[in-house]
């Protein structure tokens, strides 16, 4: 057992449903710098228990494990001057079993996993190099240890 818990501690604990995520996830998009999370503004952020099957084959996986949230899409620097009709929505996807999965294997809390999938998914998609958004994450981690943090 680790130092300083008791059993108790851990007793009557859950893990995260799909709607606490979704609340994690909104928690940790409202963290984000300015500019970055501009980039998302009215853009949904869904929460699934696993990527479907179309996702999987589509993006090579072989494990459903192996995402853990995916932005579904047209960035704005691929959209011309007039956005093309018949496309689904832009969507962030976070996949909770995998996000849950990958937190029980790493020290970092579930918060900053959150915040780190969030930033990678909307980074990558319009084209930030992961310098970028080390240093957005290192803001958004800032803003989150000042809302978390006692007065």
């Amino acid at each position: 057992m680790a130092a300083g818990l008791s059993g108790s501690g851990w007793a009557d604990c859950f893990a995260p449903s799909l709607d606490d995520l979704e609340i994690l996830a909104r928690a940790a998009l409202e963290t984000l710098p300015s500019p970055f999370r501009e980039l998302v503004e009215g853009v949904p952020c869904a929460v699934a228990e696993f990527p479907d099957e179309e996702t999987l084959a589509e993006l090579g996986m072989e494990s459903e494990f192996d995402l853990l949230g995916l932005f579904r899409g047209v960035g704005m620097t691929q959209e011309g001057d007039s956005a093309p009709t018949g496309r689904l929505p832009n969507q962030i996807w976070l996949y909770r079993r995998p996000i849950l999965d990958y937190w029980a294997e790493n020290d970092d809390s579930l918060g900053t996993i959150v915040t780190h999938v969030l930033i990678h998914e909307i980074g990558h998609h319009f084209g930030f190099s992961d310098e970028d958004m080390e240093a957005i994450e290192a803001e958004a981690e800032a803003a989150e240890r000042n809302l978390t943090r006692p007065d």
